[in-house]
């Protein structure tokens, strides 16, 4: 077991209490995405819309919930979301705040861009997005169709498609990713746009899980991007396309664990108030279920320590993103056996949790991806075995 400092054991006692509140509140996000907006004063939401503004954008708010005025450590971000999304991985993922996008101003941001950001973000709750994937590419960064093409000022013009961004419908601030009109790999890079600039269009999907993340397709058709809107300026081109989402996905992917553990703790738990007579077979399953989710939680938070010592230390994520998705799929799916064959009209809430389990295998890349990511760490040791 690993043993929580002070200040992260207080964290986890606040965001555990705070996951009661959306669960209150997540068949209504599932039936109404926009719903979120009723659910903005919860604590937990407040949290979430602040918990990566830099002390010089602190909220005037002593409130419990209004945010800490810090961006969160690998390890903490997996205990919130663990507990958040034992709540409803909905509403969490469709809260506002900096999310993908604040994670990536860590990566490329300068002090102004920062700024720019944060100011929009203290105003209020806004949402953001974190734009690359690509209809028919994915996020293949070297088959990126997206385009940027040079004014001659510095600035440039943002034409392209992206599909399945999050938040995006809702958002005033997102991050694309794009490559520079007649370059090659090292040519994309990352910039900032603000979703009410002509030419910027976002369209909300039909989904069937995770629905209030909203996931949307974006058309970017002439959004002119002021050359200060350029992230990475300042750093070597080696170090803005591939390498910045790289560094992005490798502190988000053990949270996209946490975020599946969450779910199967939900299915699991639900089982436990409502089916408390479990007897043989169904007893042994339960406790084996129960196991594998401590299993599961004790290898996300050796990934999200390796990425805090070393940003770089991305594979026992992976192996922590592959197991703990096929464990909540795994858990939901037994969670409605234990209720019978109308156990999805029966239970709507299980119904819920099991597709929200299936949406998480898509986030930040799919099972086999993070194999074949764990296969290169054992492959070139640097990853053990275990």
């Amino acid at each position: 077991m690993i043993s929580l400092p002070g200040p992260l054991e207080t964290t986890h006692r606040y965001v555990r209490r705070w996951a009661e509140d959306l669960r209150a509140g997540a068949l209504d996000i599932d039936r109404d995405p926009d719903a979120v907006h009723r659910f903005l004063d919860l604590p937990a939401v407040r949290f979430l819309a602040g918990h990566q503004v830099p002390p010089e954008w602190d909220r005037a708010s002593a409130e419990a919930g209004a945010g800490p005025a810090h961006g969160l450590a690998t390890l903490e971000r997996v205990l919130v979301s663990e507990e958040l999304a034992r709540g409803d991985a909905g509403m969490m993922l469709g809260a506002p705040g900096a999310s993908m996008c604040g994670v990536l101003l860590s990566v490329l941001g300068s002090q102004a861009q920062k700024d720019w950001v944060y100011g929009r973000l203290a105003e209020g709750p806004r949402w953001t997005c974190f734009a690359l994937t690509e209809p028919d590419r994915g996020s293949a960064i070297g088959e990126m169709t997206t385009t940027l093409t040079p004014v001659g000022d510095g600035s440039y013009v943002l034409d392209g498609e992206k599909r399945y961004v999050g938040n995006a419908a809702r958002a005033d601030l997102g991050t694309v990713f794009a490559r520079v009109a007649g370059t090659e790999r090292l040519g994309v890079l990352a910039v900032l746009v603000d979703t009410a600039d002509p030419g910027f269009r976002a369209e909300p999907l039909p989904t069937l899980g995770l629905r209030g993340v909203q996931l949307t397709r974006i058309t970017l058709d002439g959004v002119h991007v002021p050359a200060e809107r350029v992230l990475g300026a300042h750093l070597p081109p080696t170090r803005r396309g591939m390498w910045s989402i790289v560094s992005v996905f490798n502190q988000l992917r053990p949270s996209v664990a946490a975020i599946a553990l969450g779910i199967a703790r939900a299915a699991h738990d639900y089982v436990a108030e409502n089916r408390r007579e479990l007897r043989g077979a169904e007893r042994e399953l339960f406790e084996s279920l129960g196991q594998r989710i401590d299993a599961a939680r004790r290898l996300t938070y050796r990934a999200a320590l390796a990425v805090d010592r070393k940003p770089a230390a991305g594979h026992l994520s992976s192996a922590a993103k592959a197991r703990a998705c096929e464990l909540a799929e795994d858990v939901t799916m037994h969670a409605l056996g234990f209720f019978g064959p109308g156990a999805r009209l029966d239970h709507p809430l299980l119904d819920k949790l099991a597709r929200d389990a299936r949406g998480v295998e898509f986030m930040e890349g799919t099972r086999n991806i993070q194999k074949l990511n764990l296969f290169q760490g054992l492959h070139t040791g640097k990853v053990g075995r275990f």
